[in-house]
């Protein structure tokens, strides 16, 4: 008779975990930094000012700032993916424009709430910081931005997505549609439907973005939301997504 196969887990020990929560308490004392001084551009001496420890100590859990902006940057657009897929996990697959609302709205609301990773992580490149081209970062980001393009691919598949405005469409787009992210590795968009897509994210960065550094407070609230209301309907009228 074949035992049965063990399925306990290995306990963490008391120094992983005090090591776990010092990473995390670094990573949330950088965050807190970045929103009290409105800028993503921290250092590691005043990171560990605040912390009451020396600079070279924080050299025993990172290498270095690099290491730590690759960790917020990772967890930013992993947060944003979630809020994102959050929103959408309990409206039907076949309500592309309920989808389509409640997905910009959650993208716009993370971006209001949370301006400074936003910044992190889709406004200017912090100075000195390059991310790798196949590393955590543009991985999350990907994980990311599929909840906001998978919505066109169900569309496209449902046959409910009309044709864009503009479908004239040139061939370093064409390539670039070809060149698919692996999220959509088994459904290459047609290049105008590419185009719109990324037309669609530029509209609704445009706005969300704007909105997140304070250019909108001169109106009201309830005016700021009719105005994103009209533009999440502008952006589906012009990309071929359904509008009701």
């Amino acid at each position: 008779m074949t035992p049965p196969s063990s399925t306990t887990e290995v306990p963490v020990s008391r120094r992983e975990r005090a090591r776990a929560a010092t990473i995390e308490e670094i990573k949330q004392t950088a965050l807190d930094l970045m929103r009290e001084h409105h800028t993503t551009d921290i250092r590691f001496t005043d990171i560990a000012k605040s912390m009451g420890l020396t600079p070279p100590a924080l050299y025993r859990y990172f290498d270095g700032q690099h290491e730590l902006l690759t960790e917020l940057i990772t967890d930013a657009y992993d947060d944003l993916g979630e809020a994102v897929g959050t929103a959408l996990q309990d409206i039907d697959p076949g309500a592309l424009w309920d989808r389509w609302v409640a997905a910009g709205q959650a993208y716009r609301f993370w971006a209001r709430t949370e301006p400074e990773r936003f910044a992190l992580i889709l406004g200017m490149p912090v100075p000195g910081y390059v991310a790798e081209e196949e590393g955590p970062t543009t991985e999350a980001a990907k994980r990311a931005m599929a909840q906001l393009s998978g919505l066109f691919v169900e569309a496209l598949q449902r046959g409910v997505l009309g044709r864009p405005l503009i479908t004239d469409v040139e061939e370093s787009v064409v390539v670039a549609a070809a060149d698919c992210p692996p999220e959509m590795e088994h459904y290459i968009l047609p290049g105008d439907v590419f185009q719109a897509m990324l037309n669609a994210w530029s509209g609704l960065h445009g706005f969300t973005s704007l909105e997140a550094y304070g250019h909108f407070d001169w109106v009201s609230p309830e005016c700021r939301d009719a105005i994103f209301r009209a533009q999440l309907k502008l952006i589906a009228m012009t990309s071929g997504l359904p509008t009701s």
